[in-house]
């Protein structure tokens, strides 16, 4: 029996209201009893004596029975002077409390009750406040590194911004003046073109001669090239007709309001009435010919030049319209050979042509060798016999200069704004839309921030709880161990799996 009386009584948290039912400690209904107490200790809790224990006993806490038990011990003291002679007391809140700790006491429900409580601690209470700090801590994580992206993603999209207007060789303050500013230059720098196009004669005599050499050819060869060659950068008017004009009447380009343009700003002119009842919008019905994002490839690829042929563009000489003076410039007779889209088209065609030439020769030299080349070219012209590799190599590196002159990235921008003044807005809109996304980047950033504060808040909140939660729920345990082992001799308790 001494052996017995020692052995510790274990009882699994989870399963303590059935143990205790199971022993008939409790009864099956016991909740029944619960409700009728409840209704008592909410009326009861109405009328209370000013006292700051009660209050801490009463304030965002479940009353259960060792509850009711201490305000008993403290009304004891607060209603003395309404003991009667007898030893009773004849207040009414002593009495209230009194018959609720006897309600209680009734068929054991106190035990049931506050087992049912703790089971619900463990079980529901204590696991659903962990996994709110949890998250709490887990969000405050997950705020950080979504505020690191967007702030990562918003400098790219800055850096973007800058090095695209670095390509287009501007500082990216005020875009629109800054890119007509580059169009102002353009002439002086087209011009230098057609002055360093005198050094090309000497190359369009080689490819002259043995394109008649070998061809017989009876057609003008590389006729844009030769005429720049002998007159530089002159007015379209006179390739079209011949004369230097007497009169240059440029045509007038309003410059672009300093203001970035807003999105809804943009006037797509006719296509945003077509595209209502075609469904193609403003951006799909535009083909410009190259991408507005600057890259950095290599521009001396296949180029398209807008209206520009692949072949040389053949040009009728006509005679001035009636509404022209003889002799006056005007219009797109007005602009430059290099200005002009179509000359200039032409122009690069031809130098293209030039440079494919003198790579294809410079490849022939190094294979003619064999007897039957060299007999090939016995009968040639002077000037083609008496080339060298590395003179070759020489005149194909010189018209290559040119060709990347005028085929840069930057240029093809410069011709685009020439030609379309809607161009340097859609530059100007593409731009700012990075400006714009990395400023709402940056805001999101800063929500992230706020979030992440809240949520450091939260957890702040949650965790007194817990740790309350947790005290609370041990001294539950200590009690509801205590009271089970007065009812088997004062043998040892043991409340098993009781984590908060």
């Amino acid at each position: 029996m001494d052996n017995i009386q020692s052995l510790p009584i274990d009882i699994q948290t989870s399963k303590l209201l059935d143990w205790l039912i199971d022993r008939r400690h409790c009864n099956l209904k016991w909740q029944n009893g619960v409700k009728v107490i409840r209704e008592k200790i909410n009326a009861a809790m109405q009328d209370m004596p000013e006292n700051e224990e009660i209050k801490q006993l009463l304030s965002g806490s479940y009353i259960h029975y060792f509850h009711c038990l201490r305000i008993v011990e403290i009304l004891k003291g607060t209603e003395a002077s309404s003991k009667n002679i007898f030893g009773r007391y004849s207040s009414q809140r002593m009495k209230d409390w009194k018959e609720i700790v006897s309600l209680y006491e009734a068929e054991n429900i106190y035990v049931a009750e506050v087992a049912s409580l703790l089971s619900r601690n463990v079980n529901y209470e204590g696991p659903a406040l962990r996994k709110q700090l949890a998250k709490a801590k887990q969000l405050q994580q997950e705020m950080s590194r979504r505020e690191v992206e967007c702030q990562r993603s918003a400098a790219d999209l800055r850096e973007r911004y800058y090095a695209a207007c670095r390509q287009y060789g501007i500082k990216g303050d005020n875009v629109p003046r800054e890119l007509q500013a580059l169009v102002k230059d353009l002439p002086d720098v087209l011009d230098k073109v057609g002055r360093d196009a005198a050094m090309l004669e000497e190359k369009i005599e080689v490819y002259t001669t043995f394109t008649n050499f070998v061809c017989e050819w009876s057609e003008p060869v590389l006729p844009m090239l030769t005429f720049a060659q002998k007159r530089g950068n002159v007015t379209f008017f006179e390739w079209r007709t011949g004369n230097a004009p007497t009169v240059v009447e440029r045509p007038h380009v309003e410059d672009t309001p300093p203001e970035v343009l807003a999105e809804d700003a943009i006037d797509w002119g006719d296509f945003g009435t077509q595209g209502a009842s075609s469904g193609i919008t403003a951006e799909d019905a535009i083909d410009w010919g190259i991408n507005l994002e600057p890259s950095s490839e290599d521009a001396g690829g296949e180029i398209d030049w807008g209206d520009a042929d692949t072949a040389a563009v053949e040009i009728e000489v006509v005679q001035a319209g009636t509404d022209c003076p003889e002799g006056t410039a005007r219009g797109e007779d007005a602009l430059s050979i290099l200005e002009n889209a179509h000359s200039r088209g032409q122009f690069i065609d031809e130098l293209m042509e030039l440079e494919a030439f003198l790579s294809q020769r410079l490849t022939e030299m190094g294979q003619e060798s064999d007897v039957v080349a060299m007999s090939q070219f016995q009968s040639a012209p002077a000037i083609i016999q008496g080339q060298s590799s590395e003179h070759v190599r020489r005149m194909l590196s010189e018209v290559q200069d040119l060709v990347g002159r005028l085929t840069t990235l930057r240029m093809q921008h410069l011709f685009m704004i020439l030609a379309s003044p809607r161009y340097v807005e859609r530059v100007t809109e593409m731009l700012r839309q990075k400006m714009k996304q990395a400023d709402i980047l940056e805001l999101k950033a800063s929500t992230m921030v706020e979030k992440r504060q809240e949520a450091l808040e939260e957890q702040s909140r949650l965790e007194p709880r817990v740790d309350l939660l947790a005290a609370r729920t041990q001294e539950l345990k200590k009690l509801i161990e205590a009271d089970i082992s007065k009812r088997y001799n004062n043998r040892p308790v043991n409340l098993m799996g009781v984590n908060i």
